[in-house]
């Protein structure tokens, strides 16, 4: 049969087009007019068994779930998907853009959001949401953040009208505080989390609370509300340690030796890093964060031996990383490693030239204005120390009008 004589009296030839390539989102009566004329059968016992496997699907969607089993899930739906024609195709097809983003596969994700991008004018307010949230989810990962923010925001703006329940919108509005939270909007953020964390409580989710207990911890500490924030931190550190839930564990731990540097506690910031790193099974960037920081209270507070301990190890995880992660391994990492190890052996000819050439430049690029106060401070002391006073000046300056900066965001 050609085309022209399937779309005779139906649609038109064009718009037949349109629902093949996948550009539109035909009315179930159209849908129903075309398989009569092909002669193929829709299927309500199908049309729930394929409903009821897309939403088994969906529910996977999340970092903690094992990425194989996913995987089979989704190739099995794209397999009903090929040889039905269903009323969930459109919604299947923008699950696809969440999925790609949970295998940290953006470039599928970009490809398939280009891809549905034609059809966004024919979508109900249920894959409306969907569509918002994922790219939201999409520049998260990309650190957009204030695409994310406009796309969470416009997911936010059509839950009244789709059909979304409270779990749902929970996982929204603590996206949208995780959002906030890196945009250093502090007041918005809590405001979320607490909406989040109230849904998480009434369904015993004890890991989505300690999570909002983490980002509540985090947007207290910036407004120096630390007793609430150390409350928070400790909140969800009970709660991960009562679920076994590592990943909770270290990052409660890096926060809180991350909260007690900024304090000038050393002890207790090393306590708590040390705590972080003894974590199983971290991702590399993620252990070498907590290294990091650990050589640098050690150095703070003179325990040079156990800081070129540490410092060896965090050099070992950087050249295991170099081949996966070139986009730190030259970036922030690389550079503190460079300036430690120059510190704790004693070439400090060096240690002045990478700050000054290197890692300084890079954190103004980066606008990194809170690691940009701290080593132009060492940096200022350190030349205050060898009598080169007009050049320490120039550093206390610019760790001052960067603190400046850091309480502008």
């Amino acid at each position: 049969m050609t085309q022209e004589e399937l779309s005779e009296g139906i649609v038109s030839l064009s718009y037949l087009s349109k629902i093949e390539n996948q550009k539109t989102n035909a009315s179930p009566e159209i849908l129903q007019l075309l398989c009569n004329r092909l002669g193929i059968e829709i299927s309500e016992d199908t049309d729930r068994e394929i409903e009821e496997k897309c939403k088994e699907w969906y529910d996977m969607l999340f970092d903690k779930h094992d990425k194989k089993v996913m995987t089979e899930k989704y190739e099995e739906l794209q397999q009903l998907m090929e040889h039905k024609i269903n009323k969930h195709t459109i919604m299947f097809e923008i699950h696809t853009i969440r999925y790609y983003i949970v295998l940290r596969d953006l470039g599928k994700a970009l490809h398939k959001m280009n891809k549905l991008h034609d059809m966004v004018d024919s979508f109900n307010y249920e894959e409306s949401y969907y569509w918002h949230k994922f790219k939201g989810n999409y520049y998260t990962h990309k650190e957009v953040h204030q695409e994310a923010l406009r796309n969470y925001k416009l997911a936010e703006e059509v839950i009244r009208l789709a059909n979304i329940d409270d779990k749902e919108i929970a996982d929204l509005h603590y996206a949208l505080s995780i959002t906030h939270n890196y945009l250093r909007e502090d007041l918005a953020a809590v405001d979320y989390a607490n909406q989040a964390m109230a849904v998480f409580q009434q369904n015993y989710n004890f890991n989505r609370c300690a999570q909002c207990h983490i980002l509540l911890g985090i947007s207290y500490q910036r407004v120096k509300d630390l007793d609430t924030a150390i409350k928070n931190y400790n909140l969800a550190l009970h709660l991960g340690k009562l679920n076994k839930n590592e990943n909770i564990v270290y990052l409660t731990h890096y926060n809180l030796g991350y909260l007690y540097s900024m304090m000038g506690i050393s002890e207790e910031a090393i306590k708590h890093y040390s705590l972080a790193i003894e974590t199983k099974d971290l991702a590399d960037k993620t252990k070498l964060d907590a290294l990091t920081h650990l050589v640098q209270e050690l150095h703070t507070i003179g325990d040079y031996e156990k800081a070129k301990a540490y410092l060896h190890q965090a050099k070992e995880i950087l050249e295991l990383a170099k081949c996966k992660y070139d986009d730190f391994y030259n970036g922030y990492h690389n550079y503190m490693i460079q300036v430690y190890t120059c510190l704790l052996y004693g070439d400090l000819k060096k240690f002045k030239s990478i700050l000054t050439d290197d890692f300084i430049p890079y954190l103004k690029q980066q606008g990194d204005y809170s690691n940009l106060v701290f080593y132009a401070k060492l940096l200022a002391t350190y030349l205050e120390e060898m009598g080169k006073y007009k050049e320490s000046v120039e550093y206390y300056k610019l760790a001052n009008s960067s603190y400046d900066q850091l309480i502008k965001l």
